[in-house]
């Protein structure tokens, strides 16, 4: 197989595309794409900060690589949550997250929950009934949270996530399978900013997973290759392997799901609720400030008023 703008070998070929590229061409073609999904969706300008949420993973670390090479302004952020149970998860994110920074000469801001809260995000999902349920639920609230806050701390106007087209469309499938209309009128390649909230931009949403993976790859960036012990048994996993099994058979059928999705409800052949039609009375939360529907205290903070607390606050009964 020979890349489709030299002679040289490619490294991958993209069915859904048409396109077979080498090395050299593949890492241009990349970057060039991530460029133009930022001016498409108006993302972000070369005069914003740019906090980018790492994880120590490929996706994370191929987005900052990317931002760094476009030349913006990007800063990382690695929330350290603890899950070392087995394999030290958590430690070695950290450590390729350190190490990708310091090879770049880029900063990197850690907040560890551990030392913030006294706890884990494992030991905060045990003592919790929706946690030893679902514990993505809890991990997912409380980086959301701590992402939001400190893009807010740190003076930064963008929150970049590294979401792929697989993230995408199956968050979609989900949505679909079960009608959630709130949240698919929410999803988006990007979030605008609101009082209280940074703005949130996905600049790989029309990037497959193979796509990212295999950027990282090519430029050499050492990543952490185990996934998530929490994500064991998620719906999400589930959705992405139907939608691969689509995908063999149909190439291009993910990002035409997707690109459809965002051409329909933008254009109003899709009816959505206008949030303006969703009665919502956001206040400041009294201990973090950050906003919230809750009469009292938001999820995260009641997540951590007392040790018996359980769901949004409900006390778990012992055993």
């Amino acid at each position: 197989m020979r890349c489709h703008k030299c002679d040289e070998r490619a490294v991958i070929r993209m069915r859904q595309h048409r396109l077979a590229l080498c090395r050299t061409h593949y890492i241009e073609w990349f970057v060039q794409q991530t460029q133009r999904m930022i001016e498409k969706y108006h993302m972000f300008t070369h005069e914003e900060k740019v906090l980018v949420a790492v994880s120590g993973g490929k996706d994370s670390l191929a987005l900052w690589d990317v931002l760094w090479q476009l030349g913006y302004h990007a800063e990382g952020l690695y929330i350290h949550l603890g899950i070392d149970e087995g394999i030290q998860y958590s430690t070695e994110s950290e450590r390729l997250a350190r190490e990708f920074a310091e090879q770049r000469g880029l900063v990197l801001h850690v907040i560890n929950v551990a030392q913030v809260h006294g706890e884990t995000v494992p030991e905060i999902a045990r003592r919790t009934r929706r946690g030893r349920d679902k514990p993505c639920a809890v991990c997912g609230l409380i980086k959301r949270h701590d992402m939001n806050q400190a893009a807010l701390d740190l003076g930064f106007n963008v929150l970049a996530t590294a979401h792929n087209l697989d993230d995408e469309v199956a968050f979609l499938f989900g949505n679909v399978f079960h009608w959630n209309l709130e949240q698919m009128r929410r999803q988006s390649p990007v979030l605008p900013e609101s009082p209280g909230f940074a703005r949130k931009v996905k600049p790989f949403c029309r990037f497959s997973e193979r796509e990212t993976a295999a950027y990282s790859l090519v430029r050499g960036i050492a990543y952490i290759e185990d996934e998530c012990p929490f994500a064991e048994g998620s719906k999400q996993l589930l959705y992405k392997d139907l939608l691969n099994r689509l995908e063999e058979v149909e190439p291009g059928a993910k990002l035409r799901f997707y690109l459809g999705f965002l051409e329909a409800r933008d254009s109003g052949q899709l009816i959505l609720p206008r949030e303006e039609e969703i009665p919502l009375e956001l206040h400041p939360c009294p201990r973090c400030g950050q906003p919230t529907t809750s009469p009292g205290l938001c999820a995260y903070c009641r997540l951590f008023e007392s040790e018996s607390l359980g769901t949004l606050g409900t006390p778990v009964q012992p055993k």
